[in-house]
């Protein structure tokens, strides 16, 4: 029996968990049954959905024995189980994603850390923390052979071996006696498994008091160590908060109390049952493409899947929780999660149960919303991409910086104030950009700030691409200041900055689209515009990182200020009208967050025009 070493990855892990992440080590036994309850549940859907399987006879359950003087505990279950090529597969190489997923988010807070095991699909080894080795015995259902994988957490090996039924027998030789205690396990089960929707049955000790005067005694029972309910069917005034945020923890692997809750049981037509959940903390995945889904399908509370994207749109993928439908096929495939009515009945009233108490938290509780917004407001916007059909209601749950307010504000809210202070304003306004500090001391906004009009900072990476598709919000058109047009010249602009104007333009031939005479700046020499029908430099940008890489050149507008001490003095000094025009271009450009296309020759140019100036 040859011994077999674990790939680089793996012994990274194994050293992590063994030397590491012991600051919460009770949660191996957590995830060694939550490997059992998924076990149950593919067993228990090939039986409901394949022929082959249908034969079957068992009553699910999982088991936990305890040999406290060997120090020896045992997870057993009676699900699908598996042959030898899995056991290599799933326990001995790890040839997915979630290894490096797990090493590459560690913080080096051992509680911190210790607590994202679950979520990265490396569970089983959080078993090292509490065991010197491991056995793992395994029978694959409507197979004969079994096999026994087993590891010191330096190599392992796999062998044939006897098992009567099939399931697989996790055998943990404990390093100490902290968990070869009965009322520990208990107490671990229940807090952590306690709605596993299968029953947990396990040793416990009971005192039986004596007759007649006699002494009484200890007795060791196999009781069920679970309530074994899904607790989503469970009327709501029957459950406590608690009960809510233990289940979250159970299905998110999250040690963290969720932000709210939202339990809806739907009967008419359709009947189905949703729980969902909004995380206090950000998925570690929820900007990958390859994001796990958060919500689970049940079919008449049989597990159906967990990797259902379909189920709640891209926007909201930060969501947890379970979708459970009565009135589907128990054999639902992938084509029908994507075409069948009736979920799309459910997608369409859980999308909207979701942004509805969110509306009303926003309404009604401030402080907790700006919580929520902050940790998963960028995501929500994605919802504004495009033509959506959630498109008006998440307009309305967005929020933003304004260059005439602290904090956050609405549409709504701008709205109300734009009616208010500005009665003849007719558009709602955005600058987007980099850094909200930056914007707000645009010199694009300085003649919206001397007439004390709004204009909202939007600074995520997001806005750039989701603000110039939202053209109007409650029949208001909402447009960037970089596309508003310079208001109309009430006065004649002199022949000399007509000409400045004119010399610039030569000037920067291929760097610009044109130069104007702008009537938006006070105190600033220059700025950058785009056509109304071009996108910005954030929106180009936005647009490369998304992969359209032939994007034509969108050549700014440059506007200077005629009013502007240096534009006078150049009437003095027009020998240095070419270094004026490529300065003025280049201030421009930083003040929209751009660097300047030659730094070399941006300072040489700075150097000369200081040392004329002397």
């Amino acid at each position: 029996m040859a011994k077999k070493k674990f790939k680089t990855e793996v012994n990274d892990l194994l050293n992590l968990m063994i030397h590491s992440l012991y600051s919460n080590k009770e949660i191996f036994l957590r995830e060694l049954v939550s490997n059992a309850s998924d076990a149950l549940d593919k067993l228990n859907y090939l039986c409901l959905t394949n022929e082959a399987y249908k034969a079957l006879s068992y009553t699910p359950r999982i088991e936990i024995s305890l040999d406290s003087k060997n120090k020896i505990l045992k997870i057993s279950d009676n699900g699908i189980g598996m042959n030898e090529g899995e056991l290599e597969t799933n326990l001995g190489t790890i040839a997915r994603s979630g290894t490096k997923g797990f090493m590459a988010n560690l913080s080096g807070d051992a509680a911190k850390d210790s607590n994202l095991i679950g979520q990265f699909g490396v569970g089983f080894y959080s078993a090292f923390m509490v065991a010197d080795s491991i056995d793992v015995i395994s029978r694959k259902a409507l197979e004969d052979e079994a096999f026994k994988w087993s590891s010191n957490a330096e190599n392992y090996t796999i062998e044939p071996c006897e098992k009567d039924s099939f399931g697989t027998d996790i055998i943990l030789h404990l390093k100490d006696d902290e968990f070869a205690n009965l009322a520990r396990l208990e107490g671990i089960i229940k807090k952590y498994s306690n709605h596993i929707p299968y029953p947990i049955f396990g040793q416990k000790e009971e005192y039986i008091p004596g007759e007649n005067g006699a002494q009484g005694h200890s007795e060791t029972k196999v009781v069920q160590l679970n309530s074994a309910s899904a607790l989503w069917q469970l009327p709501k005034s029957s459950l406590k908060q608690s009960d809510y945020d233990d289940f979250y923890k159970q299905i998110s692997h999250d040690s963290a109390d969720p932000l709210f809750h939202i339990h809806t049981k739907a009967e008419g037509v359709h009947e189905y049952t949703t729980l969902f959940y909004v995380p206090s903390n950000e998925p570690f995945d929820l900007y990958r493409v390859d994001y796990q889904s958060g919500v689970k399908l049940y079919v008449k509370r049989v597990f159906i899947t967990d990797d259902a994207k379909e189920l709640l749109p891209v926007y909201l993928r930060f969501v947890r929780g379970v979708i459970d439908v009565e009135d589907l096929p128990l054999n639902v495939s992938r084509e029908i999660l994507q075409e069948n009515r009736i979920l799309a009945h459910v997608k369409e009233q859980s999308v909207k149960k979701i942004l509805g108490e969110l509306a009303k938290m926003l309404k009604n509780d401030r402080e907790k919303y700006e919580k929520f917004y902050a940790l998963f407001g960028k995501v929500l916007k994605e919802g504004l991409y495009g033509f959506g059909p959630d498109k008006a209601e998440i307009s309305h749950l967005a929020l933003f910086k304004s260059n005439l307010r602290e904090g956050l504000i609405s549409l709504d809210e701008y709205k109300a104030r734009m009616s208010e202070q500005n009665a003849e304003q007719k558009e709602i306004y955005f600058i987007t950009g980099k850094d909200a500090k930056m914007l707000k001391n645009s010199p694009l906004l300085e003649d919206f700030n001397a007439r004390g009009v709004e204009v909202l900072l939007c600074d995520d990476e997001i806005d750039a691409v989701v603000m110039p598709g939202l053209f109007e919000f409650d029949g208001t058109a909402i447009k960037s200041v970089t596309s508003v047009k310079s208001a109309e010249q009430n006065e004649e602009q002199s022949p000399w900055a007509l000409e400045v104007a004119a010399k610039f333009k030569e000037c920067l031939e291929g760097l610009v689209k044109d130069v104007k005479i702008s009537t938006r700046l006070t105190n600033s020499l220059s700025c950058l515009v785009f056509d109304e029908s071009d996108p910005d430099y954030a929106t180009q940008q936005i647009l490369r990182q998304m992969g359209q890489t032939n994007l034509p050149e969108f050549k700014p507008i440059l506007e200077i200020n005629a009013k502007h001490e240096i534009i006078k003095k150049l009437e003095n000094n027009k020998t240095m009208i070419a270094s004026v025009a490529r300065l003025a271009f280049d201030l421009a450009k930083l003040g929209e967050t751009q660097s300047v296309d030659d730094p070399g020759a941006f300072i040489a140019n700075i150097n000369e025009l200081v040392a004329k100036a002397l």
